[in-house]
């Protein structure tokens, strides 16, 4: 399977199929997977999530996929209603554009039942809209990157919304977490630091390029992901960013995803991202380029003041753009190289 590309050049990732098996046997079983459930995936079947948490994982618990080729809100909802989906999993992107649908009400959606949401940029009023609002009597928040077989952690049943929103859970079972530093010690609870995988999830290695496979695995087996984030007290991990996304704002470490998920709490906005812009005085400072909800006249500077009441001020993108939508792979995700090569911002 070939990387998101989110941050530059996609890597192919070598893994076994019973690394595969093995991780998706755990997933239909912490997802509550039912046999003969009419499951609708949104995700390509290139992407590891696709692939994996959508065939591999319907094939081991028995359920019925339905493939959407290309998401749209209308068509989703027209096969929610028609087919009787049970299961629809997606960013948080995918729950937004049905949420705001303008015609949601007319449609029958009560065979709605499961899913998973990306934990990129999830509010707890998101997850309590899902639930109230599309019907939901579960739904995961988890942590992965193909580079451990797209599954690192997920939450349970029993997490509560504001767990479900913060925290990506715990560790699946025989996969170890640590949190390091700069120099790979590792990291008391509630420190952020850069994340490390070790277990039979990890890939084999980088496809045809033992460099990248040397820097991104230790000699003792740990997968350095390149996130940033913490474990609680519980054990539960939470993403602050990408390692490479993370900029200083007059010495402070400022995390996007972070801000982002601060900015989606305005009514307003629909999507945000934020990337790092130069700035004379404190070197780097936040930009924000948001999508706004259908109905919403709200400008930049609206936005930049709403902003300073509700974050630290080093925080606070010193900038807002509207746009029309955000540069999305086809799994979703926003591709901030793209929205730094628009801004002329470092690659």
């Amino acid at each position: 399977m070939f990387t998101s590309g989110t941050t530059g050049r996609p890597k192919g990732v070598l893994a076994t199929h019973a690394q595969t098996l093995r991780v998706y046997a755990q997933s239909a079983e912490t997802g509550e997977f039912r046999r003969g459930e009419r499951y609708l995936i949104p995700s390509p079947f290139f992407h590891s999530f696709g692939y994996k948490y959508g065939i591999v994982v319907s094939l081991v618990a028995g359920a019925t996929m339905l493939p959407l080729a290309v998401f749209d809100p209308d068509g989703a909802l027209e096969l929610i209603q028609a087919e009787r989906v049970n299961r629809l999993p997606g960013p948080p992107t995918v729950f937004l554009s049905l949420l705001n649908h303008p015609r949601l009400a007319e449609y029958d959606l009560s065979s709605l039942r499961a899913g998973a949401i990306g934990a990129a940029g999830i509010s707890e009023g998101l997850i309590e809209r899902i639930k109230r609002e599309l019907g939901y009597e579960l739904l995961l928040s988890a942590y992965g990157l193909t580079e451990a077989t797209a599954t690192v952690t997920s939450c349970v049943r029993g997490d509560d919304p504001e767990t479900i929103a913060t925290t990506s859970g715990r560790p699946i079972p025989d996969v170890e977490v640590r949190i390091v530093d700069d120099a790979g010690n590792a990291l008391p609870a509630g420190d952020s630091g850069e994340i490390w995988v070790r277990g039979y999830n990890v890939m084999q290695g980088y496809f045809e390029d033992p460099q990248a496979t040397a820097e991104a695995l230790t000699p003792d087996g740990w997968l350095r992901t390149g996130d940033i984030g913490h474990l609680d007290e519980r054990g539960y991990l939470s993403i602050t960013d990408r390692k490479k996304d993370m900029f200083i704002v007059g010495g402070f470490n400022a995390y996007p995803a972070e801000i982002e998920s601060l900015l989606l709490q305005n009514p307003a906005i629909d999507q945000a991202a934020v990337i790092g812009v130069p700035d004379e005085r404190l070197g780097e400072v936040g930009k924000a380029f948001v999508t706004l909800r259908a109905g919403s006249t709200a400008g930049p500077e609206e936005l930049r003041a709403w902003a300073r009441e509700q974050m630290a001020n080093y925080k606070v993108p010193r900038s807002f753009e509207i746009l029309g939508e955000l540069p999305l792979t086809p799994s979703g995700k926003v591709m901030k190289h793209v929205l730094r090569e628009r801004q002329g911002a470092r690659p």
